[in-house]
């Protein structure tokens, strides 16, 4: 049962304001965090840092592409699960939409991620980024200690770039929190309500998850229907990804190139595309799922495909949400959160490190551009679109 502060937006509301980030949110995970951020913490005030913080923590626990986790979450807050159903549509069916019409132009699509342009909007990510990963250090990161775990987690995934580091840096931050005083780390309660009172709620939901996890593949035994094998391969590489996406590219790969459904050049070229596009990486499924050489093929195979990839995140969330919020309001838990916090901040800046940075600025006027940029969005609040064409443009003429 929601409460009437959670379901007082309009789904309406919930779809205009993802189907804008999803033409516009460049850059991938990080960088879709810090768009999320400007606008859901900023500009529209659905919750506060920490309330976002708490979820991009939740997560990056879970396997599946954070970003789009993220915005489920921010959805489902909002509007219930037809909030939901509008944020992972919004945000997610303009690049969908792309990658199935790069799916009948491939011979063209492996050198459009090399053009000027689409290095400007790499370095508007760093910008987006380094706004973000600014503003949330102070709020987060107010004390000594905090300030120690976001530095000694970024250190961490620096040195040792993986998914399990990942977990065991969020993990530490919220030990590390637990140990420490309330007074040392100014724990608050959190400013959000649950969004579900009862116990056991959302349990159905992670047996749906465990059940197509183990299940599918034995189905596929009794079934040997095409699309069916389609559901199984793209439903597991959505479940067993840790970091979301660049993590999932080896799990498709293996999916699709490795049961010799798809030619891998035409593997790369479809990955390529997806660098240039706004929106989730994942989406990248949608180009597989209408080329391979089984199953429908074609529209339908391309959102058969992307609806595999996207489900288990859709239950595990919808599963664990519930639970996670009443913890939240645990004295205990808040204290973890804390840690937790500091260390999702840690994260954000190592990534901004790589491969943020290490790929897109590799000259000087690369630096020069993101400057002026983040100059404009910390200064002269200028909005992140406006940014991501300045820096497109900026590409465009300067860059090749």
């Amino acid at each position: 049962m929601y409460s009437k502060q959670l379901t007082s937006g309009e789904p309406l509301e919930v779809l205009q304001a993802f189907l804008k980030l999803g033409c516009t949110a460049f850059g991938g995970p990080v960088a879709h965090l810090g768009f999320f951020r400007h606008e859901f913490v900023e500009k529209r005030r659905w919750l506060d840092d920490a309330g976002y913080a708490d979820l991009v923590a939740l997560c990056q626990f879970l396997p599946g592409p954070a970003s789009s986790q993220v915005g489920l979450a921010l959805g489902w807050k909002r509007a219930g699960f037809i909030g939901a159903l509008c944020a992972w549509l919004g945000f997610t069916l303009p690049s969908a939409a792309l990658m199935l019409a790069f799916a009948y132009g491939v011979q063209k699509v492996s050198s459009f991620s090399h053009s000027g342009w689409v290095q400007g909007l790499k370095i508007a990510a760093v910008a987006v980024v380094a706004q973000a990963l600014w503003q949330m250090a102070r709020r987060l990161c107010p004390d000594a200690p905090r300030a120690i775990i976001a530095g000694v987690a970024a250190i961490a995934l620096v040195l040792v770039p993986t998914a399990w580091m990942q977990l065991v840096v969020i993990g530490g931050g919220a030990l590390t929190g637990m140990f420490l005083t309330q007074k040392l780390l100014s724990v608050v309660k959190p400013a959000s309500t649950p969004t579900v009172h009862r116990r056991f709620a959302g349990l159905n939901w992670l047996a749906a998850f465990s059940a197509l996890l183990l299940f599918l593949p034995l189905a596929v035994r009794i079934w040997p229907l095409q699309w069916l094998e389609v559901v199984n391969g793209f439903y597991r590489a959505g479940a067993m990804v840790f970091g979301g996406g660049h993590v999932v590219l080896p799990l498709l790969e293996q999916a699709t190139v490795g049961r010799g459904w798809l030619d891998h050049d035409t593997f790369l070229a479809g990955y390529g595309a997806a660098q240039a596009l706004p929106g989730p990486l994942f989406t990248f499924a949608a180009f597989l799922g209408a080329t391979i050489s089984i199953g429908p093929r074609g529209i339908i195979g391309g959102l058969l495909a992307l609806l595999a990839i996207y489900l288990p995140s859709a239950l595990l969330i919808f599963g664990v949400l519930p639970q996670w919020e009443r913890l939240r309001e645990m004295r205990l838990a808040q204290a973890l959160l804390a840690g937790t916090n500091a260390a999702v901040v840690g994260l954000l800046g190592a990534a901004f490190y790589s491969p943020i940075c290490t790929s897109a600025m590799t000259e000087p006027k690369r630096w020069l551009i993101a400057v002026v940029i983040f100059i404009g969005l910390m200064f002269g609040k200028m909005p992140p679109w406006l940014a991501v064409l300045a820096c497109a443009l900026a590409g465009k003429l300067f860059l090749h």
